[in-house]
């Protein structure tokens, strides 16, 4: 058993926990901590998804700024696809681009590629090698350096950071 797999599982269960119950009342606590701490026996006993991960101060750091530049990301997505939406007119350029990722990390490539689906808009399709191929409701750029900086870039330097 890895003891860092357990610990980072332990505590994302426990977080999940925490934010489901949304009380710190002594009895939700205890049960929260002793559920977190079997299922992370459980489950991750023979896991690795965790070990690329660091656990730094600036790791931790910049998980909170990877969170803040999502959000804001979302955010700006969600607006774009409502105006489309809600005004027909806007033109679109749908299509697939290909982009590349500096990310060796599987865990750190995994949430790039959520990352990038969960943005409205764009839409995941394929990992191949270093190679993402991504189906944008408005091609901006077909260049596959460009498409990478507009799509790819604001996120893989924070997740460097983290699992780098």
């Amino acid at each position: 058993m890895k003891l860092k797999n357990l610990i980072i599982s332990f505590l994302v269960i426990l977080t999940g926990w925490f934010l489901l119950t949304w009380t710190l009342e002594l009895k939700s606590v205890l049960i929260g901590v002793g559920l977190s701490a079997v299922l992370s026996l459980l489950f991750c006993g023979q896991c690795t998804i965790f070990s690329e991960m660091k656990l730094t101060p600036k790791a931790f750091i910049y998980t909170i700024i990877y969170l803040f530049v999502f959000m804001v990301e979302l955010i700006k997505a969600n607006i774009d696809v409502t105006r489309r939406i809600l005004l027909p007119n806007m033109p679109i350029n749908p299509g697939i681009v290909k982009v590349d990722t500096r990310l060796k990390s599987k865990m750190a490539r995994l949430i790039l590629a959520n990352s990038i689906t969960l943005t409205p808009g764009t839409f995941t399709l394929e990992v191949h090698d270093d190679a993402f191929y991504i189906h944008w409701i408005d091609v901006k750029h077909a260049e596959e350096a460009q498409a990478t900086e507009d799509l790819v870039r604001k996120f893989e330097k924070l997740l460097e950071e983290i699992y780098e």
